[in-house]
């Protein structure tokens, strides 16, 4: 009998993070298909091992692991598709932007990235409505924003962007961005309400306002070689289990939503919903840049991703989320 291939995942979050827990429900999927032929090791945090966040499409390309999942912003450089999700104030409702992602936009995406680089896309998992979180400033108007550090994402387009609306953007890797809020070193972040709480952001910035101003998308990757090299039914195991991983995952990060909204109030962070007029001038302050970004996209990629170039179907549905995340469902 041969000996059990060996399947390494990679993360870079804490046993709490909603993709860690995806990243354990895709190890148990996989161990029930096909439990005899692979053994599955997780390396949930790879920041505890020194890695930086952005380190890992090098390593999953290189094959010190196999498979991980990433924010797609990390890699919208080399696969400039991937921009779509990096314009603020521009992407369909969270429902609509799945399920166009789980057709003709999803097929296209993996397309450039196994085009552009060593990977396959086999998932895409939810990474969250991303909100501006800062020590004491209530940000209703871009005007509110100016001179303020803020630590981003290592990702041109959110650089331009974001110096656009006020901001000093500085980029700061995910394993060093406590320490960076605790020592001041910025005055300001940008996450998803679950990365704000499993990081401690609160503590130093428990002012959130909820500017829902991206969808963050994250990837579930693996090294195209070595997935291609695996015994058939091995990758359909891993195609079946990253698929029923998907499902399990956006499920949880929507419960998280109402469970971070609320231990974040329970903690004491301030969260402050923007008024619809409040939005539209942050959507207008970001437009000249959220333009330029289009212009470096093909026309067929853009409408797959946009049904109504005025998104005022996405305004609704964004100022709804907002709204519901004070009110709704979480007391």
């Amino acid at each position: 009998m041969s000996a059990p291939i060996c399947i390494t995942l990679g993360g870079y979050q804490g046993p709490a993070s909603v993709h860690t827990r995806g990243l354990a429900f895709l190890r148990d999927a996989l161990l029930r298909r096909v439990g005899g032929k692979i053994e599955v090791v997780l390396k949930p945090n790879l920041g505890a091992e020194g890695h930086k966040t952005s380190d890992l499409p090098e390593l999953t390309e290189s094959g010190v692991i196999d498979g991980c999942y990433l924010s797609s912003s990390y890699l919208a450089e080399r696969v400039p598709a991937l921009a779509l999700f990096d314009m603020p104030f521009a992407a369909p409702d969270r429902d609509r932007a799945f399920e166009m992602l789980d057709g003709d936009l999803g097929k296209r995406l993996a397309q450039e990235i196994e085009a552009q680089t060593g990977l396959v896309l086999l998932g895409i998992w939810d990474n969250g409505l991303r909100h501006i979180a800062t020590s004491d400033r209530v940000l209703r108007h871009p005007d509110d924003c100016k001179g303020l550090v803020l630590r981003t994402l290592p990702n041109a387009d959110h650089q331009r962007v974001f110096t656009a609306l006020g901001f000093v953007p500085r980029v700061v890797d995910a394993k060093d961005l406590y320490d960076a809020v605790a020592n001041r070193a910025v005055d300001a972040q940008e996450n998803p309400l679950t990365n704000t709480l499993n990081f401690d952001l609160h503590e130093a910035l428990p002012v959130i306002t909820l500017t829902a101003h991206l969808i963050g998308i994250a990837l579930v990757l693996f090294n195209r070689e070595t997935f291609l090299g695996w015994p058939e039914d091995i990758r359909d195991a891993v195609f079946q289990a990253v698929a029923e991983a998907s499902e399990m995952q956006r499920d949880i990060a929507r419960e998280d939503d109402a469970n971070s909204t609320r231990l974040l109030k329970e903690a004491g962070a301030k969260l402050n919903v923007l008024t619809d007029a409040q939005i539209e001038d942050w959507r207008a302050a970001a437009a000249p840049e959220v333009a330029r970004c289009r212009a470096r996209l093909d026309d067929d990629l853009l409408a797959l991703f946009e049904e109504n170039p005025a998104m005022t179907a996405m305004q609704n549905t964004h100022a709804a989320q907002r709204g519901a995340m004070i009110d709704g469902g979480h007391k």
